[in-house]
């Protein structure tokens, strides 16, 4: 029996009889859901609006492996408007009243675009079973990558970087000659060649164990290109955060102020993005915000839920640590997709696919495409332990989704079931090969 599918029985049996059925972690100790778990209307309660107002957004965790083909190098065409299935979606967010069958404790939706919506479902806790805030902040993880695209991407408007310039002009210290072809464009369409850095540990356990590890960037970098390049720059695409590890850097060599401060500036404060900040060194979310679990196997076979969202973020940095809201991600995905974040022709690079020498692309600039329901969309995903994110949407805007999900295995190879549910009833299902 696998962890999921023995978590999934003995908490049933808790939310049946009400009775504590996961094990208190030595590190974190989390009781079961509270007696009154079991009733439809009290431990994880959902609440949903149907209000009508625009908004951006889209895709989440575990959706990248079930990215359908992926459109042509070519721009993307305007999607005809097709209504989200609000009936789908209140399904998806109701599911995490069970978190043995939902996998989730959480999730926060907001749907945008010609029609809205906004739900929120699940605890903000599991020991108090208080109704999850629908207004908390949470671990965006990948979609950092968007606000670190389109910082390079202002850049190269003011003629600061050149996107097809190699990145050892401008970190000839750090990017070894072995590593001198690989592009600025490269580093942020996945198409750069560099493996990933070493990280000590290989399981949740020790990764857990080394939760409040600090991480240099440059010490990641030099790990990385340490090793052998795994293709020629630009043959291939390979989803890594290593790219985005050194276009941090890069940002900050070419502005002489730090990474935190540059997006602070030049992208969440004219926004208006006043729950969204980088944390730095601070394993904690700061404000309010729904806590986030994990699942734990033991060694007695049994299974526990560790409350996880107190975890450093410094191996992500650049490419991963970004906190947000989803009122602030659906502004921040508006603004992008409207042109006022990037604008002029170098927004073009976040909606054009590279063309490969091998395989076919799925990775722009900055964002992640798919095929669903028979349209383009265009986004971004992310997963920290204990919480799943996405934003994005058609590339017209007419139908955008943003959400939060506290996944109880945010890292995990499956697909959250929750996150494909709010993806697939907004934007319909994934286009057959």
């Amino acid at each position: 029996m696998n962890v999921r599918t023995a978590v999934a029985v003995s908490l049933a049996a808790g939310l049946v009889t009400g009775m504590s059925v996961l094990p208190a972690a030595a590190h974190s100790p989390v009781s079961a859901l509270p007696a009154a778990a079991h009733s439809p209307v009290s431990a994880l309660p959902v609440a949903a609006t149907g209000r009508q107002q625009s908004g951006p957004a889209l895709p989440s965790p575990g959706i990248d492996a079930l990215s359908a083909p992926s459109a042509p190098s070519a721009r993307s065409t305007p999607s005809a408007p097709s209504a989200p299935d609000f009936d789908a979606l209140r399904a998806a967010v109701g599911s995490v009243r069970d978190p043995a069958a939902s996998g989730a404790t959480a999730a926060l939706v907001r749907v945008g675009g010609d029609s809205g919506w906004h739900g929120s479902g699940g605890v903000h806790d599991l020991r108090s079973g208080r109704p999850a805030d629908p207004g908390a902040r949470f671990r965006a993880g990948s979609v950092t990558k968007v606000f670190t695209a389109a910082a390079v991407l202002q850049l190269a408007s003011e003629g600061a970087v050149d996107l097809d310039r190699p990145v050892r002009a401008y970190l000839p210290d750090l990017v070894p000659a072995a590593y001198g072809g690989v592009t600025v464009r490269q580093l942020l369409d996945h198409t750069s060649g560099i493996p990933a850095p070493d990280f000590p540990g290989s399981t949740v356990e020790d990764w857990y164990e080394n939760r409040f590890a600090l991480h240099d960037p440059r010490a990641m970098v030099r790990s990385a290109t340490s090793k052998e390049r795994e293709f020629a720059p630009g043959a291939r695409q390979h989803y890594l955060n290593i790219g985005y590890t050194i276009a941090g850097l890069l940002i900050e060599r070419v502005t002489g102020d730090t990474y935190e401060e540059r997006i602070t500036e030049r992208i969440l404060r004219p926004l208006g993005l006043r729950d969204t900040y980088l944390p730095g060194r601070s394993p904690r979310i700061q404000g309010p915000h729904n806590r986030g679990y994990q699942i734990f196997g033991l060694p007695d076979g049994s299974t526990e839920l560790r409350d996880v969202s107190v975890w450093g973020v410094t191996d992500g940095w650049a490419a991963g640590d970004i906190i947000s809201t989803t009122a602030d991600l659906e502004r921040f995905t508006r603004a992008l997709f409207g042109g006022r974040v990037v604008r002029g022709p170098l927004l073009e690079e976040m909606f054009t696919l590279p063309r490969l020498a091998e395989g076919t692309a799925s990775y722009s600039v900055g964002l992640t495409h798919w095929r669903l329901g028979g349209r383009d969309v265009w986004g971004k995903t992310g997963g920290r332990w204990g919480y799943n994110a996405g934003m994005g949407g058609t590339r017209d805007l007419t139908t955008t989704l943003v959400y939060s999900v506290n996944s109880t295995d945010a890292k995990g190879q499956d697909r959250s079931a929750v996150v494909m549910g709010l993806i697939t009833g907004t934007f319909g299902a994934p286009d057959e090969g």
